[in-house]
């Protein structure tokens, strides 16, 4: 073997390397054993995994939370296809990602290989790209490749299909074509702006408007533009509505802040229906955002920015489309706004003045849940102690289901940034506990919450293990409400009290098992005991803590009671 000559193992993890890559999450096999003895060697931050969803979750979250490249990879077969509901996460909120997989040998393929399954057809349409390396000699240049597709454009995932000869294979190569140019892998990668005449008209629509509103997806956290957001509405005295990916677009606290809008809202949704313009900014305006595609009024002219170009008109009709980043997008909208600015902003201030003044009045009808003293504890007042518990730049990662619900319609964000991150890519539950242990490792300084509910915590328990092997000192809320609560409250809702089917779950104390498992557990059982357990668990900085909650058993107040909507079932539709 000459100097130079490597397996192809070893040059996967070179390349990782090479752009700045790590953590990593993963469950080996023998397909991907070259690459894991590499990783030793060379130092690639990378852990074992109980699960390879998990792997995933992990990955996207701090994918989310750093703007970096998350890492993960899985053997083939059911390591393979465990990946699946992560990918799709990452796929569908634009998280950049790299997952090596590891295959059949090419010589005794399709003969009944242990463990194999035809991966590539399954795995293709749940990521952006996928890669299949075919000759050793060619894994710089296709995992050079993978990090630029990760992070051009719309971000997301990329696998990369490694046959089990590739990786074991040694090939001589040229140091260089192990150099990287530009530091660790992040996106952006790069940004585009709209067509100029499509710039100035919009522009002038935004000017001569009255009672514009600036609608945000989870676009803008992906094109790291929440600072512009801010400075945007501030100069032009534009309030801000935004999706539950969105939150954070703007500080919770601005008085320019109008909250979530769609199927949950505060104030949002009939502000989107008064509005004169509507700048509609990195949000795919999907089912929960227009509440099932009943708004935002198609007689509302609208601008819509975004910097995937299939996007516009697949739900509503935008007056304007912006194919850009949304960042650069809005800074060069902000240029051609520039010179009337204080006017503009004087012409709005009523309309600014009662965003304020609405959003007070919202908070005051809810009060009495937000300090509610009921036991089961109610969820508007566990999400309340949370909100005064956590820093201003600590992480709240909200699980699926109702958590998210919850949290994004009462969590306050008090800075400008993603403070708030669910998984609402592909809304699975599982989520809460590995993408908290993915955001700790984004952001290992700061205090990082995951809210589950019980059947969320119940798939993905064994992490525990894993999180406390890496000494984070995360924590876990868990909305114990011995049920799956969700659907038990649809249940509620669609077909009466008592009518539920295979929605509850065995009563169980997850407190001691996180104890059991070497972490810190509390129970928490009467809300005057929630602010004393959050510092407790805030406190624990080198392992898990799990903050046990019993909440409502009552499936009529199991979805977000401060919601303000009526609810009117009729055969077929989905109520929350």
């Amino acid at each position: 073997m000459s100097d130079n000559e490597m397996t192809g193992g070893e040059a996967l993890a070179r390349m990782l390397l090479a752009h700045g890559g790590g953590p990593m999450f993963g469950m080996g096999g023998f397909q991907l054993l070259p690459f894991y003895d590499a990783a030793r060697r060379l130092g690639l931050q990378h852990s074992l995994i109980n699960d390879e969803r998990c792997a995933v979750f992990a990955a996207d979250a701090y994918a989310k939370v750093s703007g970096r490249v998350g890492l993960a990879d899985a053997t083939l077969g059911p390591g393979a296809t465990n990946l699946v509901t992560g990918l799709v996460e990452a796929l569908n909120a634009g998280s950049p990602m790299v997952v090596i997989v590891g295959d059949a040998h090419r010589a005794h393929a399709g003969k009944n290989m242990t463990q194999e399954t035809d991966q590539i057809a399954i795995l293709r349409p749940a990521c952006k790209a996928l890669l299949r390396v075919e000759a050793i000699e060619r894994i710089p240049e296709l995992m050079r490749r993978a990090f630029d597709l990760a992070t051009g454009g719309r971000p997301g995932p990329v696998v990369v299909d490694v046959p089990e000869d590739v990786c074991h294979d040694t090939f001589p190569f040229d140091p260089a074509v192990f150099d990287v140019e530009g530091g660790p892998a992040r996106a952006p990668a790069l940004r585009c702006r709209p067509d100029a005449e499509a710039l100035a008209a919009a522009a002038d629509l935004i000017r001569t408007a009255e009672r514009p509103l600036l609608l945000c997806g989870g676009g803008i956290h992906i094109s790291q533009a929440a600072q512009t957001v801010s400075d945007f509405a501030g100069t032009f005295g534009i309030p801000v509505a935004h999706t539950m990916s969105g939150k954070g677009a703007i500080a919770c606290t601005d008085p320019l802040n109008a909250g979530l809008f769609g199927r949950y809202d505060r104030i949002a949704n009939a502000l989107i229906d008064q509005s004169d313009c509507l700048i509609v900014a990195g949000c795919k305006l999907g089912e929960i955002a227009t509440k099932r595609f009943t708004l935002p009024r198609a007689d509302i002219p609208m601008i819509h920015i975004d910097i995937v170009a299939e996007e516009f008109g697949r739900t509503h009709a935008p007056h304007h489309r912006l194919w850009g980043d949304a960042k650069a997008t809005l800074q060069d909208l902000a240029v051609l706004l520039q010179s009337d600015a204080a006017d503009q902003k004087q012409q709005r201030a009523p309309w600014c003045a009662d965003v304020a003044t609405r959003m007070q009045t919202w908070r005051d009808s809810v009060a009495d849940r937000l300090n509610s003293d009921e036991r089961p504890i109610h969820m508007a007042r566990l999400i309340r102690d949370l909100n005064a518990a956590l820093p201003a730049d600590g992480i709240f990662v909200a699980d699926g289901g109702f958590a998210a619900h919850w949290g994004g319609l009462l969590f306050d964000t008090r800075q400008a940034g993603r403070g708030f991150v669910p998984d609402r890519g592909f809304a699975s539950i599982g989520y809460g506990l590995p993408g908290a242990m993915g955001a700790q490792l984004a952001r290992p300084d700061a205090i990082v919450v995951g809210l589950t509910g019980d059947g969320g915590f119940n798939m993905v328990i064994g992490e525990l293990e894993t999180a406390r092997r890496l000494g984070l000192g995360l924590t876990v809320i868990v909305v114990n409400n011995a049920a799956s609560g969700y659907v038990k409250a649809l249940q509620h809702l669609m077909y009466g009290d008592g009518a539920y089917q295979s929605s509850d779950l065995a009563e169980s104390d997850y407190a001691r098992i996180a104890e059991a498992m070497g972490c810190h557990g509390i129970r928490v059982d009467d809300p005057k005991d929630l602010a004393p357990a959050l510092k407790a668990a805030f406190a624990e900085r080198t392992r898990p803590s799990v903050v046990d909650v019993v909440v409502t058993r009552d499936p009529a107040k199991m979805l977000p009671a401060v919601d303000n909507r009526t609810v009117k079932v009729r055969k077929g539709d989905r109520v929350a």
